[in-house]
């Protein structure tokens, strides 16, 4: 798999109708509170010319894509973090997603009230802001509660644990974001054994209707995305959903008349990859070539590991070529002859677009 969302925002904001639109899957969607008890889950595969390319020089029985899996939970209210409409129960939902996408109204509608009676879209993301701290601020809570217990065994790595919780409690307390921030080691390591919510990458989705390629709110979005190192994409989600019901030649005829260059999942994906620091390789066979994502900055074991466990273990070397050298000699035959299959060690960074056969032993 890729990476993984959870879709978040107040009611009646178009979350499902979005998750509707990104997985083409058909989600209830209705103009009252709390429609989505249960998350939908929807896993897509991921648009990939580059695979689809190696496909073709390369000629295995088949091709397998990377995927994104969405998470849609209930619309969040003022005190979700404290169960009002089952809120802490929908955000169990999404601790462990790699990025949060958060759908914020733009649009006008009267058959579909907004929750607050207006549209403001600031005031909507400083609610579900508040409301994802205070979960976090209450998991730290009780992680530090634990942690004094021990304190009194003398050991250090207590103490060293409850002052770097002790931090974090008074970095929420002020306002600000996790992941906004630049944290210490320890803070680090205490964040990878903590699920915590406000530590996620943002994306902010700002839904509009047909007639707001104009609108105001966007700017007002983009301004406070920025501001907090987030990212804020405009989406059409009711007419794109709609569009979802059509064949994908159909899907990108009407939206290029309509203006728009972007299917709203292609765009969510490439953000994604961007927010999360992401790229994608490729492994072949005989069977299959398949693409596989991986954190920037990954060595080829780890990346083998990303394959299967026994891979990593006993990893002895990478076979490599870049895409674009694949594509100007046309095959793999003709790539050795070049010189431009490379042999590669532990400590190679794979790179995006590398195609790779791990050699290994176990």
């Amino acid at each position: 798999m890729g990476f993984n969302c959870g879709i978040v925002g107040l009611p009646n904001v178009g979350k499902s109708t979005l998750f509707n639109a990104l997985t083409r899957m058909r989600a209830e969607v209705a103009s009252y509170p709390f429609t989505t008890v249960k998350p939908n889950v929807g896993i897509v595969k991921v648009p990939d010319e580059r695979l689809t390319k190696i496909y073709e020089l390369l000629s295995p029985p088949k091709a397998v894509p990377t995927t994104i899996e969405f998470i849609d939970i209930a619309g969040l209210v003022k005190g979700a973090s404290k169960g009002e409409g089952l809120g802490n129960q929908f955000l169990d939902h999404i601790r462990g997603v790699d990025a949060i996408v958060e759908v914020v109204r733009c649009f006008e509608a009267n058959d579909v009230p907004h929750i607050e009676g207006s549209i403001d879209p600031i005031r909507d993301i400083e609610t579900i802001k508040l409301e994802l701290s205070l979960a976090d601020l209450e998991i730290i809570n009780r992680r530090h509660e634990k942690v004094e217990r021990f304190i009194k065994t003398g050991d250090p790595k207590y103490k060293a644990e409850a002052d770097s919780l002790r931090e974090l409690e008074d970095i929420i307390n002020r306002g600000e974001l996790l992941r906004s921030l630049e944290l210490n080691d320890e803070q680090e390591r205490l964040l990878q054994d903590i699920p915590l919510l406000t530590v996620k990458p943002f994306i902010y989705v700002a839904n509009l209707g047909e007639d707001d390629s104009d609108s105001p709110y966007l700017a007002e979005i983009e301004n406070y995305a920025s501001q907090e190192g987030s990212v804020c994409v405009p989406l059409y989600a009711k007419l794109e959903a709609e569009l979802s019901e059509l064949e994908e030649d159909e899907i990108g005829e009407f939206l290029k008349e309509l203006g728009i260059e972007e299917a709203s999942l292609e765009r969510l994906i490439r953000v994604g990859y961007e927010q999360l620091d992401l790229i994608t390789f490729y492994t072949t066979g005989d069977k299959e070539v398949r693409a596989r994502t991986l954190k920037r900055g990954t060595k080829a074991p780890q990346a083998a590991g990303k394959v299967h466990s026994d891979m990593e273990r006993g990893f002895i070397r990478a076979e490599v070529i870049s895409y674009d050298d694949l594509v100007k000699t046309g095959s793999l035959v003709a790539a050795r002859e070049k010189g431009l299959m490379r042999l590669e060690g532990h400590n190679y960074v794979v790179q995006d677009g590398d195609i790779i056969y791990f050699r290994f032993n176990v």
